[in-house]
């Protein structure tokens, strides 16, 4: 296929990029700075700003799908800057016509009680509220689509950099905790179950999670 990773150099972004091209696809890689891209044959760098949807709906238009690692953790406001520039992207995807939108989300909208959810409890981080608030405000942004197909992936609760074992299991609304009682993934593993629904296309217009 070939897929238009957004934010391809950062800590997911990469490691999807990493399993896309390992899979013989096709890359595009819309990053701020290309400097930080590796060399590969199948990997086409693009300097992209998320903010100018004429140009990034251009730089979208023709590729089988667009995978958006998109972060806000860089920016003073993280909240408003993830929202500001995931509305640009959602806006650019659907301009672009692109067939199918797959977003990297965040662990906090997930369930830990019926109706309870990760980022509202007592022992959330504060210093990853931002971004898990803006990571929940982007789902609802998808749930409210009427006619786009998309799949978001949430993480368990500690996305870490690890092994790529292929081994893991997947979920729906609720975190997923393993024999330990810990909500784990590893980045790499996280790549493996996006580029896993890139391919057989699982959960449209849903979101999942994935963890051990």
């Amino acid at each position: 296929m070939k897929i238009a990773i957004i934010g391809a150099t950062g800590y997911v972004g990469s490691k999807l990029l990493n399993e896309a091209l390992e899979r013989g696809h096709q890359v595009s890689a819309l990053v701020q700075n290309i400097s930080k891209l590796p060399a590969h044959a199948a990997l086409t760098a693009v300097k992209t700003d998320v903010n100018n949807e004429a140009s990034l709906s251009a730089q979208l238009a023709g590729h089988d799908l667009v995978i958006s690692a998109f972060s806000g953790h860089a920016a003073g406001d993280v909240y408003q800057y993830f929202v500001d520039g995931f509305q640009h992207i959602l806006n650019s995807v659907k301009a672009s016509a692109v067939p199918r939108f797959l977003v990297v989300g965040g662990a906090g909208s997930l369930e830990v009680a019926p109706g309870v959810q990760v980022v509202d409890t007592p022992s959330f981080p504060a210093e990853w509220k931002g971004s898990a608030l803006g990571a929940r405000t982007a789902l609802e942004l998808l749930r409210k689509e009427s006619t786009l197909d998309w799949t978001l992936l949430s993480p368990s609760a500690h996305l870490e950099p690890g092994t790529r074992t292929g081994q893991f299991r997947l979920g729906g609304d609720q975190l997923l905790l393993d024999a330990q009682g810990e909500s784990r993934i590893s980045v790499e593993d996280f790549a493996v179950a996006m580029l896993d629904e890139a391919e057989n296309a699982q959960h449209s217009r849903q979101r999942f999670t994935v963890g051990y």
